[in-house]
């Protein structure tokens, strides 16, 4: 019995890179705070380029704790919707096209979100990648890390617990 013969890569980066840009574009904020993310494979890294409205305190300058807060709370939910539609994209269950229509999944709702501010986000662009810890029917807990020039040195981390949403199929 032969295999399936597989589907050229061009045609299963497309569908990844269709719905990543998706789920990102689904949420105006990540495009008011200027949010990327870069996609190897499965994983993804969130990138927040350096913009002056990022600054909070322009004595030292600094990035706005808000700002970083939001920048790790975008990458831990983008992040764990991706890790949770994978399977579906990579199968070709999950249709890009409906994404890109408008028809988004529902995404994760933060249910406490706790970050440590390790030493300050300097006026540079910022990195980060979510780890998650668990991920079940109705919770998922993730840790993520935000660097700048080395990722050694991370200047914010979090951590944080999500109500998933129902996926009724």
């Amino acid at each position: 019995m032969a295999r399936p013969r597989p589907e050229p890569v061009q045609v299963v980066k497309q569908r990844r890179d269709a719905a990543l840009k998706a789920l990102v574009d689904g949420v105006p904020y990540i495009r008011f705070l200027g949010v990327q993310f870069d996609r190897r494979g499965d994983e993804l890294t969130a990138i927040m380029p350096f913009q002056e409205k990022l600054i909070g305190n322009p004595l030292l300058p600094a990035l706005h704790g808000g700002a970083t807060a939001a920048f790790l709370e975008i990458t831990a939910i983008i992040g764990l919707s991706w890790g949770t539609l994978w399977e579906e994209i990579e199968s070709g269950a999950f249709d890009a096209e409906t994404l890109v229509g408008g028809d988004l999944p529902r995404l994760p709702k933060t249910i406490d979100f706790t970050v440590d501010y390790l030493r300050s986000g300097l006026p540079r662009d910022a990195y980060a990648r979510a780890q998650i810890n668990r991920s079940g029917r109705r919770y998922a807990s993730v840790h993520v890390e935000a660097w700048q020039d080395n990722r050694g040195r991370p200047f914010a981390q979090a951590t944080g617990h999500f109500l998933m949403p129902r996926r009724d199929g």
